[in-house]
């Protein structure tokens, strides 16, 4: 009997080594999950009054990182960075969306020796990659301007197997970005500009609902499938404009949601007027907004975080059914912040603090800490060497350096470390933050100029510069400047 015990026991302890690195020693899949314009305003970021229940689970199971910072705060320079793995400093791409189309360092088409993006690494290591959404710059992958002009060739050549955005009533990529109910969008020369619209009843009468689905369905028929899958999801909510199913905005009427920290305008180099936003038409006056007002954007924000959480949790449900969480990584990341009045501005576009903050939660099966939270400094460059690690793909020649380094450790070590400072650009500004401080400057004909300094005295808000009192602080932060 003793005998039989000890090799239950043993069967045991193979079966549990087994679950830590995927089922039968298949290579573990990969869900990347990204959310255009997410703040850390969730409430496993500690920020109680915003529903994100489903977010919630996923970093229970998984690891939150408070000080992530994204390269470039703007959509199509975040991505790039982030897929390429390569800094703003090496590639020159620091505004815009062409660093996926033109340029030095723009993508090639052709097959080269090594991998330019992560996507490509996976589908050369023999995943099946999916893209669903906006992974890239555009909303679906394609090559296409606002207008619809364009010749619809790959953003990112050489890394789907398969492109399957629904397009629903919009007809077509920029139409599911900018949407609004019953194949209305921004761009489809009617001048649908409203800021908020809560009407439909329905979460798949929008575009991430569309999305939710047909991730859904993917996801159950490959979970019967021996090929690991790579599949980037992109959710579009919350970028403007505002819009989400009735429900959402109804279910925060009643919360208590606080006013910015500092909302009055601040004198900074790096202050801009939130064009984007305002071109807009409002429900609301234009600015200044009153007190009321502010109050109704914020919560029109959060109540498009909660639709977008709710079919994170559809994809997080079908994970569990299918039992593909048992051999998937998943990694829910933020393409950059944005400012929900604070300093009076509406939107991302500067070095400050909440506009180069954003989520991002990486959970992996059976992992030892599950359910802890990181205070690490950590950069987007980081996910490319860090997906590496973690899923072990076959292929793994990349055609450039990667400038980032793999979070492999902390998720073993939520104390450990990986960099004194994070480093993030916007046109010919720079910003470094360490733990204590945030310095921006300017770099132009060789020099820096324009200095800033803040600390965390306000949470890193532009409130009090002080560059002027701590010249040694200055002259510290500069040295992991770039040359």
């Amino acid at each position: 009997m003793s005998r039989i015990f000890q090799l239950v026991v043993f069967t045991l302890v193979i079966i549990s080594l087994e679950q830590a690195r995927g089922y039968e020693g298949k290579p573990m899949n990969v869900l990347f999950i990204a959310v255009d314009d997410l703040r850390p305003d969730l409430g496993c970021y500690g920020v109680g009054y915003v529903p994100s229940p489903s977010i919630d689970r996923l970093a229970r199971r998984g690891m939150v990182f408070q000080n992530h910072f994204v390269q470039v705060p703007t959509c199509g320079a975040s991505r790039y960075a982030m897929l390429t793995g390569r800094s703003p400093a090496v590639t020159g791409f620091t505004r815009g969306n062409n660093g996926f189309y033109s340029g030095s360092s723009a993508l090639s088409a052709e097959i080269l020796p090594g991998a330019q993006t992560i996507p490509e690494l996976f589908k050369r290591s023999g995943y099946n990659t999916i893209l669903i959404g906006k992974i890239s710059h555009t909303a679906d992958g394609r090559v296409y301007a606002y207008n619809g002009t364009g010749d619809g060739r790959d953003e990112v050549p050489n890394a789907w197997t398969e492109m399957s955005t629904p397009y629903g009533s919009w007809k077509r990529g920029w139409g599911v970005f900018f949407a609004y109910a019953n194949g209305v969008h921004r761009e489809d020369g009617n001048g649908a500009k409203d800021l908020v619209d809560f009407t439909v009843e329905k979460d798949k009468d929008l575009p991430d609902g569309q999305m939710a689905d047909h991730a859904v369905s993917r996801l159950r028929q490959m979970a019967g499938q021996d090929k690991p899958f790579f599949m980037g999801l992109g959710f579009f909510k919350p970028h403007l404009p505002f819009v989400a199913p009735k429900k959402d905005w109804d279910a925060l009427k009643k919360a208590v949601i606080p006013p910015p920290p500092y909302p009055k305008k601040i004198n900074s180099h790096y202050w801009h007027d939130s064009g984007e936003f305002y071109k807009y038409k409002f429900p609301y006056p234009k600015r200044p907004l009153s007190s009321e007002n502010v109050t109704n954007v914020r919560r029109s924000y959060l109540a498009c975080v909660r639709y977008t959480d709710r079919q994170v949790g559809k994809v997080l449900d079908v994970l569990d059914e299918t039992g593909l969480s048992d051999n998937t990584i998943i990694v829910l990341w933020g393409d950059h912040g944005w400012n929900l009045g604070d300093s009076d501005l509406w939107a991302k576009h500067t070095l400050f603090e909440r506009a180069v903050r954003s989520p991002l939660i990486i959970s992996i099966p059976g992992m030892k800490h599950a359910g802890s939270s990181c205070d690490s400094l950590v950069e987007s460059l980081d996910l490319f060497p860090t997906l590496i690690d973690l899923a072990k793909p076959s292929f793994t020649r990349i055609q450039h350096s990667l400038d980032g380094n793999s979070l492999a450790e902390i998720l073993s070590n939520p104390k450990a470390t990986v960099r004194d400072a994070a480093l993030s650009y916007w046109r010919d500004g720079i910003t470094v933050r360490t733990k204590t401080h945030r310095l921006i400057v300017t770099s132009r004909d060789g020099q820096f100029k324009n200095e800033e300094l803040y600390d965390e005295s306000t949470n890193f808000d532009p409130v009090q510069n002080k560059a002027s009192t701590e010249p040694d602080m200055v002259n510290k932060l500069k040295t992991y400047l770039p040359d």
